[in-house]
């Protein structure tokens, strides 16, 4: 049955269920690496929670005059405003009052939420309340989806990205400079604007498949996870992309073979596990990465006093700077140096010399300003050939001058 669902031959209404989730994966990717390139991601935490009582609001006012309260449409538009209004509420209180962002978020969704709740107690108490199914949209459900409902999330989730794709330029320069993109004529007022709008839009139409309450997660786990592989934005915003739409595609996927569990925690948990790799595996940022690097940094220290301590022949006393020598072959198993070793030792003492020449120069003139670990690295590598050759003079005249 999985893999049914993988090979998207569960059947029609499931199928368009898999691609509007994978399409709200890929949007929530894209929209949340903006929202944290620009470090806003935690305003969609409270877009997210202030679309519950927009949610109540727009069931009462549809059964109220008649209508079915569950169309998603109506829903969805109610959410929407109410978003809106609580986004509109943080902006306002966050460039008018003295209250710092995070304690405007803090405030607006507490309130918010707390009042959705009211709202859905109150909807509950009523004969066409216990039918409704509103709880489905605080953890996600796909079960009992319309067809129609289907095609609505696939179609608003291909215009978002849509949207993303197209202005990801100006977003992006107004994210790293926004004086020079006024420059250029970009607004980067106008721009947040987009961005959150953007960001408004993706959270309503996922809160039926991952739920109002796990659908922050979605627009945050993604971004940083493809943070992990690249400093490119544009690759970012590609791997974030990926990495969400695979999340909402494996996750909707999943939770097809088990209908019983809500969608979005199992799509949350197929983002985490991707967040996991990236975090332990990412070739230069990730952990094993980082201890890898770290290994060799030690054993490069190592090496390069038991080296130095060769060339200016003096006894080694650190074991493990004895092993990783004779390892190498530079010294015997009594501790004599090799003709190997002799030699690297020889050029490691110069490299040591040439850098500190180097540096102590660098310093008087007030050039220095490249943190390099002298020393361990060979100045071959970071110099011309003719710095070189003046640092090499440089020696022989001070050489000269001591004799």
């Amino acid at each position: 049955m999985l893999w049914s669902a993988l090979s998207l031959t569960l059947g029609y209404n499931a199928t368009l269920v898999t691609l509007g989730a994978t399409l709200l994966g890929i949007a929530t990717g894209i929209s949340g690496t903006f929202l944290y390139l620009r470090k806003n991601a935690l305003i969609s935490d409270a877009i997210s929670h202030a679309t519950l009582p927009g949610l109540g609001a727009a069931f009462l006012l549809m059964t109220g005059v008649g209508l079915d309260g569950r169309n998603l449409i109506g829903l969805l538009g109610g959410s929407a405003i109410s978003a809106a209004l609580g986004l509109m509420i943080v902006t306002w209180l966050t460039t008018k009052t003295r209250l710092s962002q995070d304690a405007a978020i803090g405030s607006v969704l507490s309130v918010f939420f707390a009042f959705g709740v009211v709202l859905l107690t109150v909807i509950q108490a009523l004969p066409a309340g216990r039918q409704a199914g509103l709880e489905t949209f605080l953890l996600g459900s796909t079960a009992g989806m319309l067809f129609n409902d289907a095609v609505l999330i696939l179609v608003l989730g291909a215009i978002t990205t849509s949207i993303l794709v197209l202005f990801r330029r100006p977003i992006i320069l107004v994210s790293f400079d926004s004086t020079y993109a006024q420059t250029l004529g970009i607004s980067p007022q106008k721009t947040d604007y987009l961005v959150l709008a953007v960001a408004l839009a993706v959270t309503v139409i996922g809160m039926k498949i991952a739920g109002l309450i796990l659908i922050v997660a979605l627009l945050i786990i993604a971004p940083v996870a493809a943070r992990f592989w690249s400093e490119k934005s544009d690759t970012i915003i590609l791997i974030s992309a990926i990495f969400g739409g695979l999340s909402g595609y494996l996750g909707t996927a999943i939770s097809a073979t088990a209908p019983g569990l809500p969608t979005g925690p199992i799509i949350v948990l197929c983002s985490f596990v991707l967040f996991l790799v990236s975090f332990l595996l990412a070739p230069r940022r990730g952990v094993l990465a980082a201890a890898r690097s770290f290994w060799v940094f030690q054993r490069t220290v190592h090496m390069t006093q038991g080296l130095l301590s060769i060339a200016q022949n003096q006894p080694i006393y650190e074991p493990k700077t004895k092993r990783i020598l004779q390892r190498r072959g530079f010294i015997r198993a009594d501790g004599v140096a090799t003709q190997a070793g002799r030699a690297l030792a020889a050029k490691t003492l110069l490299n040591e010399r040439r850098w500190s020449f180097w540096r102590n120069k660098m310093q008087q003139t007030g050039d220095l300003d490249e943190p390099i670990v002298y020393s361990l690295v060979s100045i071959e590598t970071k110099l011309t050939h003719d710095q070189i050759e003046s640092i090499d003079r440089g020696l022989s005249e001070e050489q000269q001058e001591r004799v």
